[in-house]
C-alpha cells in the first residue's frame, strides 16, 4: 500500500496479534493474482498494535492525531467512486501532537461483526481491512492491512434431493437425480440420469458447475456467467433404460458460498448445467440451482478419563466378562440341542430356513418398490431448452 504525500518522514507497519498462528487463506486480488491473508471469523476480536518509525533519527513529525479503523466494505468496478461501507469502526491512538521518536500503539476492535465472506469477482470486491492514518496538514500518511473473512454455515445432514423429468415431447425424455440440494465446498456431487425416452440422436453429454454474479439492481443490473468446470458423463448414442452414473468432485475448484443479496449489492449463484447434443450440433440443457456453503474443521476432543471414568469401566469389564462365561454355557447347550433336533427332524428345518430367507427378500423387494412408486407420484415435468 503506498503513502500519500511527498517526502514522507515516518513508515507505518500493522503487527495483528497471533499472526504466526492464525491460519491463513488464499484470496483472489482485484488484478487477478492470489495472496495469502490471515484469516478471521465472525465475531472474533482484532487485536494488535500500530508501529510508527521515523526515517530520520533525530527528526521529529507534526501531525493532526493518529487513527486506526476497522472496514468492510463493498466495491461495484463499475462505479469506483462509491464504496459502499456495512461496517466503519475507529479508534483513536493518539491525539494532535509531535512526535520525536519511534512509537508503538495498542488496538483492539473486539468481537466484531464480519457477516459476509470476502469476496473478488468480476464485477464486485467485498474486503477487510484495517487502515491507519496519520493525519497531517497537507497530506495523510496511510497503511491499509487486508483480512481475509469466511463465514461458516451449518446445513442438515439429510438434506432434500433433487429429482426432475425433462425432455421434449414424443422425442426425449429423461429423468436427472442429484442426491442432494446443499453442499459443502469440499463435498462431492452424485446422481444418476436415466433415459425413459429417446427418439432422437443423442452424440454425447455434459454437465458444468455454472457461476452466476448479479450486481446492482433495477436497470443498473450486471450478470456475469462463468464456467467453473465441465464433465463429459457420456459420448454415443443412449437407449431407453440406460442410466449414466453423476460423480463430480467440488474440492478442487475455486468454489465460493453461495452469497444471496449481499448488503442489497449483488449475489453469487451456482447451477448444475446438463447438456445433450444431437448429431445436427443442436444442444439441449437443463440448469438446477444449487446451494455450497463453507463447512468449519472437526476439532476432536482429547479422550481424558476421569478417575471415577475409569473404576467406572474396570466394573464393566468385569461385568462383561461374567456375561460372555455365562453365554458361552448357553451357546454349548444350545449347540448340543441343535444336534439332537438336526438328526431328528432334518428335513423340516431346512424348510424353515428357506422359507425365511423368502421373506426376508419379499421384504426387500416391497421397499423397493414403494419407494419407486413415491418417487413416480411426485415426479414433475419440465420442458429441456433447445439451443442451435
Amino acid at each position: 500500500m503506498s503513502f500519500f504525500g511527498f517526502g514522507q518522514s515516518a513508515e507505518i507497519d500493522v503487527y495483528l496479534d497471533g499472526q504466526e498462528t492464525r491460519k491463513t487463506a488464499e484470496v483472489k486480488t482485484e488484478d487477478g493474482k492470489k495472496e495469502r491473508l490471515l484469516l478471521y471469523y465472525d465475531g472474533e476480536t482484532v487485536s494488535g498494535k500500530v508501529n510508527i518509525s521515523l526515517k530520520k533519527p533525530g527528526s521529529k513529525l507534526e501531525h493532526q492525531g493518529i487513527k486506526v479503523e476497522f472496514i468492510g466494505q463493498i466495491e461495484m468496478f463499475y462505479d469506483r467512486g462509491n464504496h459502499h461501507e456495512f461496517i466503519s469502526l475507529v479508534k483513536e491512538l493518539a491525539r494532535p501532537g509531535e512526535m520525536i521518536a519511534n512509537s508503538s500503539y495498542p488496538f483492539e476492535f473486539s468481537c466484531v461483526e464480519k457477516p459476509f465472506e470476502v469476496y473478488t469477482g468480476a464485477n464486485v470486491r467485498l474486503r477487510y481491512f484495517l487502515r491507519v492514518t496519520i493525519i497531517r496538514r497537507l497530506a495523510d500518511i496511510v497503511k491499509e492491512v487486508d483480512i481475509a473473512v469466511h463465514t461458516l454455515s451449518s446445513y442438515p445432514e439429510m438434506n432434500n434431493s433433487i429429482k426432475m423429468e425433462v425432455g421434449i415431447e414424443d422425442c426425449l425424455h429423461i429423468e436427472f437425480e442429484y442426491n442432494k440440494s446443499k453442499y459443502h465446498l469440499k463435498d462431492v456431487i452424485v446422481g444418476k440420469i436415466y433415459f425413459l425416452l429417446v427418439r432422437i440422436k443423442i452424440k454425447h453429454m455434459e454437465i458444468a458447475i455454472i457461476k452466476k454474479e448479479t450486481t446492482g439492481s433495477g436497470p443498473n443490473t450486471f450478470t456475469e456467467n462463468g464456467t467453473i468446470a465441465k464433465y463429459e458423463i457420456m459420448d454415443g448414442a443412449p437407449v431407453r433404460g440406460e442410466s449414466i452414473p453423476i460423480r463430480v468432485f467440488l474440492a478442487g475448484y475455486e468454489l465460493t458460498p453461495t452469497m444471496r443479496d449481499i448488503n442489497k449489492k449483488f449475489s453469487v449463484r451456482y447451477f448444475l448445467n446438463l447438456v445433450l447434443m444431437d448429431t445436427e450440433d443442436r444442444r439441449y440443457f437443463k440448469q438446477q440451482e444449487i446451494t455450497l456453503w463453507r463447512k468449519g474443521d472437526k476439532l476432536r476432543k482429547p479422550n481424558v478419563q476421569s478417575p471415577a471414568i475409569m473404576a467406572g469401566t474396570q466394573n464393566l469389564q468385569n461385568t462383561q466378562l461374567q456375561t460372555a462365561h455365562l453365554q458361552a454355557q448357553q451357546a454349548a447347550q444350545q449347540k448340543q440341542q441343535q444336534a439332537e433336533d438336526d438328526n431328528s427332524d432334518k428335513a423340516e428345518t431346512t424348510i424353515i430356513r428357506k422359507d425365511s430367507n423368502g421373506y426376508n427378500g419379499w421384504n426387500l423387494q416391497m421397499h423397493l418398490v414403494e419407494f419407486h412408486a413415491s418417487h413416480s407420484s411426485t415426479r414433475s415435468r419440465f420442458p429441456f431448452s433447445l439451443v442451435a
